[in-house]
């Protein structure tokens, strides 16, 4: 009988939630590492039991865990992220050069292919791989030293490299997004890397229209039925791309807001995307106060709100 976990991160520990194709009834597993903050977890396409974990905490630092049997038992694996080379510095708040410090692993993504490749996508930005089931790590620096890194910054919530998608059909194809450094795509495994952002206004961030760095991306998703296309959540705006990048189109139509952090492509619709917008970047709660995520059946400009279950009042 098909089974479907469900992994859930938060800020007192993780939780692992299974059932059957019905979804009425749930196991809840967990918390596991209770009182660390979970920043990621993630299971390998290659082998659902293998999952990968990040926790945090402000006293203990980054930890990195490793499941082989779906969560039941985990072991600590490697924690040593350093930068290549001589990393320099970064843009910081204040328009001032501030020097690259680690301080921990936002998402991780394993291969699609094999459960002991994984990478990991680091505060303050940077692109990490291990091929050893986490053990040892190294970076692809070329994500930082060729796209301009030194002009990226801190969004609210650091410099964070918060997604990874890779190409299921086109091997060696990745995204990465990073708040606030923008949206970059390798089509060789990391080794070359390119700004992707054609298309992004970030007027109040950024008086340069032209600017190719430092857009704060918060999201980007892709349907492997449609590898071309791309959907983005940014600090204000949901945008499109159906050219794998090259250019976006915004997308927000009638939602009340455009601002939000999610985005969402169902996993049986390449069309029907979901975002859960927020009042705006100053004041993060719903508009009016009511918890809406909006659906969107066309790509994208139609959207309608989803609210049973959700509170209205």
């Amino acid at each position: 009988m098909k089974r479907i976990r469900l992994l859930v991160g938060t800020r007192k520990g993780a939780f692992i939630l299974e059932s059957d194709a019905a979804r009425r009834h749930w196991e809840v597993s967990g918390p596991h590492f209770a009182g660390w903050e979970i920043y990621h977890l993630k299971g390998s396409p290659a082998d659902p039991n293998r999952i990968y974990a990040s926790q945090t905490s402000g006293w203990f630092g980054q930890v990195l865990q490793r499941s082989s049997d779906g969560g039941k038992t985990w072991e600590t694996v490697g924690n040593q992220f350093q930068y290549a080379g001589v990393p320099g510095t970064h843009q910081w708040y204040d328009g001032t050069q501030h020097p690259w410090e680690f301080k921990r692993i936002w998402h991780l993504e394993p291969s699609l292919d094999t459960p002991d490749t994984v990478y990991a996508g680091a505060e303050d930005a940077a692109l990490f791989r291990s091929r050893d089931g986490g053990q040892t790590w190294e970076e692809l620096p070329g994500l930082r030293t060729q796209c301009k890194g030194h002009l990226w910054q801190p969004g609210a919530g650091g410099m964070g490299l918060h997604t990874l998608v890779l190409d299921p059909t086109r091997p060696g194809r990745i995204y990465a997004a990073i708040s606030a450094g923008g949206v970059f795509r390798t089509d060789d495994g990391g080794e070359h890397w390119k700004p992707i952002t054609r298309g992004l206004k970030s007027a109040y961030e950024l008086p340069d229209p032209n600017a190719e760095v430092g857009h704060c991306v918060h999201r980007i998703a892709l349907h492997p039925a449609r590898r071309e296309t791309l959907f983005m959540q940014k600090h204000w705006d949901v945008l499109r791309t159906d050219d794998a990048g090259e250019s976006w189109r915004e997308i927000s139509g009638n939602l009340p807001s455009d601002f939000g952090f999610p985005i969402a492509v169902h996993a049986h619709e390449p069309q029907t995307v979901y975002v859960v917008p927020i009042k705006s970047d100053s004041e993060h709660y719903p508009p009016e106060g009511k918890l809406r995520v909006y659906r969107s059946r066309t790509g994208g400009d139609e959207w309608e709100p989803l609210t049973q279950g959700l509170p209205q009042a």
